[in-house]
């Protein structure tokens, strides 16, 4: 007969024990705490961009763009005087992210939160009103719709899209428009939504940054063939890196896009004062042109070389907005900037659902929009070109092919091309079928694209 000492179980149990909670305080020290200041910087931006900018409910906030982990951990404090949010994870890694009018939100970093808080920006007035103007510069709808299409089913499948009023989120999808022959067939919105909302667009934006360099080189004031000019490059290989290199995401620099970690691109939107700055000291690893790596950091280098191109901040500040947004009724878009006034092409718009769906009229019609020539068709083909690169999947900031295989377009025609968010934002543009198709969502775990393109298409005339 066997006897336990129970004196040395409890020795034993209790070695286990602190054992336990010694590799635990190792592994959050490794690994958590680090990480602690994005999750903190991640949510207070979020959530202060989304209740000042887009004026969104903190609770809807929090149960949709802040609603995965490890995001989903700290804990926003709102101070609606001074338009302000403070985030915690478990009271530690404190950020503070404060807003600015015309300019968005910012994270409190090196530039004194004073100076940040004095900055603001007068977004032009684009001189006249979306509720007297017919579509698509303005928001009457015309009498008449396109006819041949399916309308009862198009209604049903938009209808679908949308998770319904008591059910628990599945779908996850915010708002969707359906343009056909340059009209407006078709959206839906998320209960408390509508076509005026303003979303966050994420790296939807980089294909903005893309339109405003087609402006530019349409006036004269950009060579995208060019080297860009940067001075810290001169002295070093990087100097042979062109614009376009920059465009289609080919610069050759080091960098790791990974919004879950510690990246870099997470160490320029969530630790840095001067995004442009931080991606000028990235080494060059690959001759430029030759290697395609998704780079946000390429993004904001374009935005910065835009800068540079403009020359003036004052028309830097308001080019997105007279150039392009203007021109083609995007009213309810906001491109917010960095602390040092740089547009974060890579990551930082709010828009509405019916904005971008003008946007994409913009490309659907060869870059001309209502009769204005915004960009000429050459820019409009250069920017759905493949990156020599990329195998085919980006081109010149638009993507050609689905990022990953689970969202691979099977059942839709060849020639289209989108706008990619990074949480399921989508900006689909098929010429072949004269449609535009825009989806704006916090997850796509649950929502399938190709089917979702595939259903729309069979809605309309052959």
């Amino acid at each position: 007969m066997c006897h336990v000492n129970l004196p040395s179980m409890k020795k034993l149990v209790k070695r286990v024990l602190w054992l336990l909670l010694i590799a635990l305080i190792i592994v959050v020290t490794w690994f958590a705490w680090p990480r602690l200041p994005i999750i903190t910087a991640f949510a207070a931006k979020g959530m202060c961009s989304s209740v000042f900018l887009a004026e969104k409910s903190p609770e809807r906030v929090a149960a949709e763009d802040l609603s995965f982990f490890p995001i989903s951990l700290a804990k926003c404090t709102i101070d609606y005087e001074e338009k302000s949010v403070t985030a915690k994870v478990l009271g530690l890694a404190k950020r503070k992210v404060v807003y600015r009018e015309g300019l968005g939100a910012v994270i409190v970093l090196e530039k004194p939160e004073k100076e940040l808080m004095a900055d603001s920006y007068e977004i032009p007035d684009p001189g006249y009103s979306q509720d007297t103007i017919p579509w698509p510069l303005g928001d009457v709808m015309p009498e008449c719709l396109p006819g041949g299409v399916d309308y009862q089913k198009l209604e049903s499948i938009l209808d679908e899209a949308i998770d319904h009023p008591g059910e628990e989120p599945f779908k996850k999808t915010l708002g969707v428009a359906v343009v056909y022959d340059n009209q407006l067939i078709g959206e839906n919105y998320l209960e408390g939504y509508h076509s005026r909302t303003k979303f966050h667009s994420w790296s939807m934006t980089k294909s903005v940054t893309g339109a405003m360099a087609g402006v530019l080189v349409k006036e004269g004031r950009m060579d995208i063939k060019a080297p860009t000019g940067i001075p810290e490059w001169e002295s070093d290989e990087r100097r042979n890196i062109t614009i376009e290199n920059i465009m289609h995401m080919s610069s050759g620099l080091e960098w790791v896009e990974n919004y879950f970690t510690i990246s870099d691109a997470t160490v320029m939107l969530m630790q840095s004062d001067d995004m442009y700055a931080s991606v000028t000291g990235c080494k060059l690893v690959h001759e430029p042109g030759s290697y395609w790596n998704y780079s946000s950091g390429d993004a904001n280098l374009l935005s910065g070389l835009l800068r540079k191109a403009i020359g003036d901040e004052e028309e830097y500040l308001g080019y997105a907005y007279s150039r392009l947004f203007h021109r083609i009724g995007m009213l309810n878009t906001v491109v917010e900037t960095d602390a040092s006034g740089l547009f974060v092409a890579s990551s930082y718009s709010y828009g509405s659902t019916r904005d971008w769906a003008r946007f994409g009229m913009l490309f659907l019609n060869n870059g001309i929009f209502e009769g204005d020539t915004v960009l000429i068709p050459e820019w409009v083909e250069y920017m759905k070109f493949p990156a020599p690169a990329s195998e085919g999947q980006y081109a010149g900031t638009f993507w050609l092919k689905e990022p990953e295989t689970e969202n691979d377009l099977v059942d839709v025609p060849d020639d289209i091309f989108f706008a990619d968010g990074f949480l399921g934002q989508r900006v689909y543009v098929i010429p072949s079928k004269k449609l535009v198709v825009v989806r704006m969502g916090y997850s796509l775990t649950n929502f399938n694209l190709n089917d979702f393109l595939r259903d729309i298409i069979a809605t309309l005339p052959d």
